[in-house]
């Protein structure tokens, strides 16, 4: 996975610089916007792999030298079902009206996805690998 955070973070570098070039250079808030969110998404996509490298170290497809067979095995626990990423989406499409109508639905609409991304991460917390 290092391969993998070091993609995203880069991508999110160059994010973050064309935001902010060009929010220097237009004063565009849309354009602007829309930058800002791809930094902030790549680079949490970027934090994720750099702490789950961090955790398990490289992994055989990180080596120069691996085989096919160097990959077998159990590859870690699926979650059979989940009902959490419909709530986030039921949060993220009041947020969604929030911006458009009123800003206490923001405020719930961001109440609701930060109950249900922490339900969904939480889920199997308790639960053991061994």
């Amino acid at each position: 996975m290092k391969l993998e955070a070091r993609l995203f973070t880069g991508l999110a570098l160059f994010l973050g610089v064309t935001a902010l070039i060009y929010w220097i250079f237009s004063h565009e808030p849309a354009g602007t916007t829309a930058l800002t969110v791809g930094f902030l998404m790549s680079s949490l996509v970027g934090f994720f792999y750099h702490v789950q490298y961090r955790r398990s170290g490289l992994r055989p497809q990180d080596t120069g030298t691996a085989q096919i067979a160097d990959t077998t095995g159990p590859l870690g626990f699926f979650p059979p079902r989940s009902s959490w990423p419909a709530a986030a989406a039921v949060g993220l499409t009041v947020l969604a009206l929030g911006v458009v109508f009123a800003l206490w639905l923001v405020v719930v609409g961001f109440a609701l996805v930060a109950g249900a991304v922490a339900g969904f991460v939480f889920q199997y917390a308790g639960r053991d690998d061994g």
